[in-house]
């Protein structure tokens, strides 16, 4: 009996001092990492509109903080030790609305679910944020979305369109991989931005 109970005991304090160790390294803060706003040309005047951006749609693997890396099509993983500074989605979100901003071509730029009434909302879908090796052991990263240009009044889609760009990186490590996306983030919006302005009549001056 008292063999028994000392071997119980024994047990426990492994178990304890194992979840010590676990809570010990989920405690360590991740290295935070974040996409900047691209630039844009601004434009000679302002239009007098107001735009909404709601917050990007984005599947599970998506939808967090963590910077995403496929080692093959069906298989997704993230970099030890660091993190997007927000969950990608809101990371995007505040990417747009910082480019939208700085272009100067608008009355008011604001965000949803944060509230704001727009003339027009961007609705967008994030599908792709990612590094990717391919078979060779090349690394690219990747972003895709689809956005859809919407009047607020009646929810009508008067445009939509789907934007992607792949840059080669030179590796996997963490720093290259997350100017890879930066520089991926830089095309795609900047590219957004473009096509919603002349959407509604807007051309950059230069």
């Amino acid at each position: 009996m008292i063999l028994a109970r000392a071997l119980l005991a024994a047990l426990a304090f492994g178990l304890l001092s194992g979840c010590g160790g676990l809570l010990g390294g989920a405690s360590t803060p991740l290295e935070a990492y974040d996409l900047r706003a691209p630039q844009v040309p601004s434009v000679a005047r302002t239009t007098g509109r107001s735009l909404v951006i709601e917050t990007p749609g984005a599947g599970g693997a998506l939808a967090t903080d963590r910077i995403m890396i496929r080692p093959n099509p069906l298989q997704a993983q993230y970099l030890p030790g660091v993190r997007w500074t927000e969950e990608a989605p809101v990371m995007l979100q505040t990417v747009m609305l910082r480019a939208f901003e700085d272009t100067n071509a608008l009355r008011y730029v604001g965000r949803r679910p944060l509230g704001g009434f727009g003339d027009v909302v961007l609705v967008s879908e994030l599908t792709d944020l990612q590094a990717e090796i391919g078979p060779d052991g090349a690394v690219t990263t990747r972003l895709r979305m689809s956005a859809r240009f919407v009047r607020e009044s009646d929810a009508t889609v008067l445009s939509s369109r789907s934007f992607q760009a792949v840059v080669p990186v030179a590796s996997n490590e963490t720093m290259d991989v997350v100017r890879g996306l930066n520089a991926a983030s830089d095309a795609v919006i900047g590219e957004l931005v473009l096509w919603l302005l002349g959407q509604i009549g807007v051309r950059p001056t230069s």
